[in-house]
């Protein structure tokens, strides 16, 4: 009989019928997994080590503090939104792109409604000449770090002054589960496609030497590709697959971000196009029956986030347009994924 209950919740919860929050009852907890770009987040404060100019009050953008603080409130009301109604609250992780320093993010989870929640932040600064890098929210309620470090990427025969972001690991444990979380912002499409392959490259070193050095630990890899996942730097260089039934211990990264891409789906627009650079992959051992178990993805384009009307009508709402300030959230829209954890003790 047992066994019947707990077949009839997961058919339920993969129908999407059932939301379960980490208090209500429920043979499982909903941990929900975030990414989002958000768009330049600059301070106001001029950063002398930093092409920050642009984002300054008397800067070509015009950026105040009152812009500044906008933008933060936006930012902070949206990613508490991030799989919240099938979690039943604010995400237990979310990695951001595009963030000027550490004390950005501090601005972040100091503003409502995320500082109703214990929210820390991890942030490696890194070598990109706009200054802006990648960083991690996580709810200490949750998700315990143990340790974090950075990886840079260069490349050999690069064009001269080339310098990207960081490749962030942060390690730790949620749910009484080893998990290694990668944060990633690759090289943009200015530059050629063997740019982002070498960059797809380094984070399966990275996560080689780890699941090495850990065996069985848990991988989430999330970031803003500037590649779509049927590109070669994900589908080759990363290795990540887009079939479940394609992953085995050699190739072990399983992109559930392919399908929608598939069903014309996708996180940015343009010229007509949409393209899904946003993007969360887990490894095999969350695939499981045990543990901590992939659910589901999704594409967090709520009706705020895209341009009401105009042209643009439906495309992600930036906050610069044109060079003219809009007011408006980002040119990314965010992604989720739910992992689930069976309850003990039932």
């Amino acid at each position: 009989m047992r066994f019947f209950v707990r077949l009839s919740i997961l058919m339920l919860l993969f129908l999407g019928a059932v939301s379960f929050g980490y208090a209500q009852q429920g043979e499982f907890n909903v941990y929900n997994v975030a990414f989002y770009n958000v768009e330049n987040l600059f301070d106001v404060i001029n950063d002398p080590n930093k092409n920050d100019e642009d984002f300054l009050p008397d800067g070509d953008y015009k950026w105040t503090q009152k812009r500044y603080e906008l933008k933060l409130s936006q930012m902070a009301n949206v990613i508490s939104k991030l799989g919240a109604a099938k979690a039943g609250g604010p995400p237990v992780i979310c990695g951001i792109a595009e963030v000027e320093n550490e004390q950005c993010l501090r601005d972040l989870i100091a503003r409502p409604p995320l500082s109703d929640y214990p929210y820390e932040v991890v942030l490696v600064e890194g070598p990109d000449k706009r200054g802006v890098d990648v960083g991690l929210i996580y709810r200490t309620d949750v998700f315990k770090v143990e340790n974090f470090y950075a990886r840079e990427l260069w490349i050999k025969n690069a064009y001269k002054g080339f310098a990207t972001r960081n490749q962030l690991v942060v390690e730790g444990e949620m749910a009484g589960e080893p998990l290694a979380v990668m944060v990633n912002h690759w090289p943009s499409r200015r530059a050629k496609s063997w740019y982002r392959e070498e960059a797809g490259k380094l984070q399966r070193q990275i996560i080689d030497e780890l699941r090495a050095e850990k065996p069985g630990i848990n991988v989430v890899v999330m970031g803003d590709f500037n590649d779509d996942p049927v590109n070669k730097s994900m589908t080759k260089a990363l290795g990540a697959k887009g079939k479940k039934s394609e992953v085995t211990d050699k190739d072990y990264l399983y992109n559930p971000m392919y399908k929608l891409y598939k069903n014309g789906q996708g996180t940015l627009a343009y010229r007509d196009n949409w393209n899904l650079f946003d993007q969360i992959i887990v490894s095999k051992e969350m695939l499981n029956k045990e543990g901590l178990i992939y659910y589901k993805a999704e594409i967090c384009n709520f009706d705020e986030l895209k341009n009401p009307n105009g042209r643009y009508k439906g495309y992600p709402f930036r906050t610069y347009a044109g060079g003219n300030y809009a007011g408006g959230y980002s040119d990314h829209f965010p992604v989720v994924i739910y992992l689930l954890k069976e309850k003990t003790g039932l």
